[in-house]
Order: structure tokens, then C-alpha cells, then sequence
């Protein structure tokens, strides 16, 4: 007589089942992964804005403290106040502009004096400088971008009575030097920013 063997397999039912339980595993680890990659990318890109916050900020308090008194000449031959700061979008977006003093850079050459402005333009704070401290008459500033997603970009200043003023350009040529710049950043995040830097 011939033995049957017992044969034992997986049901359609079992198979349905374990792939159903794959399948729920696969899509928590894929939500697991991805929920970590959005926080790396956020994370990143927190940080990249951090280190553009300090790099234009450390620029610009740079080239405060190298504020000089020394008037400069307009391409329509107009003297200007070595130091001119506004407090409109009056005269194509201007916020401030001013005489950068000359000096030794960090290569040991001679760096000469030097017209420098920033504005506000699309977003995006702008580093507006001119070849020369007198300007030709087609002179045109070369201008960077130093820092991207700003809503707003406001400066006051320190006068040498200590009371902060909305601008500073006098009629005089020979105005003095505010003895600090209040810069505030309003980001496109939301995020408000404000420091203050002192001047010669």
C-alpha cells in the first residue's frame, strides 16, 4: 500500500496576508526615511541661511568700521557728505552709501578709498561699489548680491547727541560721521533681525 504524504504549503490567504504585512512595513519605513531626509533638508538649509546672515552682517560691519570722512564727487559733478543714509526708495532703491577708507588688505597690497552703497532691490540686499571715489561722468557701480530673501531692510543712526534718526544726509558735505548704524532684517521667513554697529 502506498503512503500519502502530509504536504504542507501556504494558504493564498497566508501569502495575502504576509504581503499585506510587508506591504504596511515598506510604507512606514519609506514615511520613516522621508521624514528624516525633510528634516536633514530643513536643517541644512536653516544653517545656510545662518552663515549668509553672519557673512553679510560681518561684511557690512567691516566696512562701517572703515567709514571715512572724505567727501566724494557724483557722476554730475556734485560733491556728496562722505556718509549718506535715507530713509526712503528714493534715489533707485538707495538705503545707504558712503566712503570706504583705504588701507593694507590681508595680500599686503594698497587698497585705495572706495564709494560703497547697499539697497534693497527684489528680495535681495545689494553691495553697490564704484571703481573710484570720484565718479566719471558714465560711471556706473558694479553691483552683488550679498544676501537673498529679505523683505525689509532698515537702517537708523546714531547722532553725536545719542538720538537714533531715521536718516542722515544733510545738506553739508562736512557732516559728520554717525557714531553707529542700527541695521534691521525683516526675512522672508517671518524672522526679524537687528544689530547694531559702531563707526570711527
Amino acid at each position: 500500500m502506498r503512503r500519502t504524504r502530509n504536504l504542507k504549503g501556504f494558504t493564498l490567504i497566508e501569502l495575502l496576508v504576509a504581503m499585506l504585512v510587508f506591504s504596511l512595513l515598506a510604507i512606514a519605513g519609506y514615511r520613516g526615511l522621508q521624514s528624516v531626509l525633510d528634516t536633514r533638508n530643513h536643517l541644512d538649509a536653516e544653517t545656510r541661511k545662518y552663515q549668509d546672515l553672519g557673512q553679510f552682517f560681518s561684511r557690512l560691519e567691516g566696512q562701517f568700521a572703515q567709514a571715512s570722512r572724505r567727501p566724494a564727487h557724483l557722476r554730475d559733478g556734485r560733491e556728496q557728505s562722505a556718509f549718506v543714509g535715507l530713509a526712503s526708495e528714493a534715489s533707485g532703491l538707495q538705503h545707504v552709501m558712503f566712503t570706504r577708507g583705504g588701507g593694507v588688505d590681508a595680500a599686503g597690497g594698497w587698497v585705495a578709498p572706495q564709494r560703497v552703497g547697499y539697497r534693497l532691490r527684489n528680495h535681495a540686499v545689494e553691495l553697490l561699489r564704484w571703481d573710484r571715489l570720484d565718479q566719471a561722468p558714465n560711471a556706473e557701480p558694479k553691483v552683488d548680491v550679498v544676501l537673498q530673501g529679505v523683505r525689509e531692510f532698515e537702517l537708523r543712526y546714531l547722532s553725536l547727541s545719542m538720538v537714533w534718526e531715521k536718516q542722515w544726509a544733510g545738506s553739508s558735505i562736512n557732516m559728520p560721521l554717525p557714531k553707529a548704524v542700527e541695521v534691521s532684517l525683516l526675512l522672508d521667513s517671518g524672522e526679524k533681525i537687528m544689530r547694531v554697529m559702531d563707526l570711527p
